[in-house]
C-alpha cells in the first residue's frame, strides 16, 4: 500500500472567532433571571480552562479540545436558557393582571424591535409570541 496515494483529511483548526458564530447568547430580562438560570450549566469552569490553556500555550491550535468543549457547552446552555425564558415568560404572563400583561407584551415588542436592529431576532420573537398568546388566553378566560 502506497502511503502517498492515500487521500488525506483536511484538518480544521478552530479559533476564537469560531465561538462567535451562530446566534448570540440570549439576554435574560431581570424579572425572570433567577428562574431562567436555575439548574443551567453556565460553562464558567470550561471557559476558565479555555482561558488557562490560551494563557499557557498562547495560540489556539494547542487548545482545540477546550474550544470544542466550550462551544458545545455554550450551545447547550443557550438552548436551555431560551427554553427556560419562554417557559418563565409564559408563567409570568399568567400570574399578572391583564393590564400588566398587556404592558409587558408591549415592552417585549419594543425590545424585539431593538434586537431586530441588533440582529438578535429569533429569541425575542418567540417571547413576544408567548406574551401575545398569554394575553389572548387571559381575555378568553376573563370573558
Amino acid at each position: 500500500m502506497d502511503v502517498d496515494k492515500q487521500e488525506t483529511m483536511e484538518e480544521t483548526i478552530l479559533v476564537g472567532d469560531d465561538l462567535m458564530r451562530g446566534p448570540p447568547s440570549p439576554v435574560i430580562p431581570k424579572e425572570i433571571a433567577s428562574h431562567v438560570l436555575e439548574g443551567v450549566e453556565l460553562c464558567d469552569g470550561i471557559l476558565r480552562n479555555l482561558f488557562l490553556c490560551l494563557q499557557i500555550n498562547d495560540i489556539e491550535p494547542f487548545c482545540q479540545d477546550e474550544i470544542v468543549l466550550y462551544q458545545q457547552c455554550a450551545e447547550k446552555r443557550d438552548k436551555e436558557i431560551r427554553e427556560q425564558m419562554q417557559d418563565s415568560e409564559y408563567k409570568l404572563g399568567f400570574s399578572m393582571p391583564l393590564e400588566q400583561a398587556m404592558v409587558r407584551a408591549t415592552q417585549l415588542q419594543s425590545e424585539v424591535t431593538l434586537l431586530e436592529r441588533l440582529n438578535c431576532y429569533p429569541t425575542s420573537l418567540s417571547l413576544v409570541a408567548d406574551a401575545n398568546r398569554i394575553i389572548k388566553n387571559t381575555n378568553i378566560q376573563g370573558a
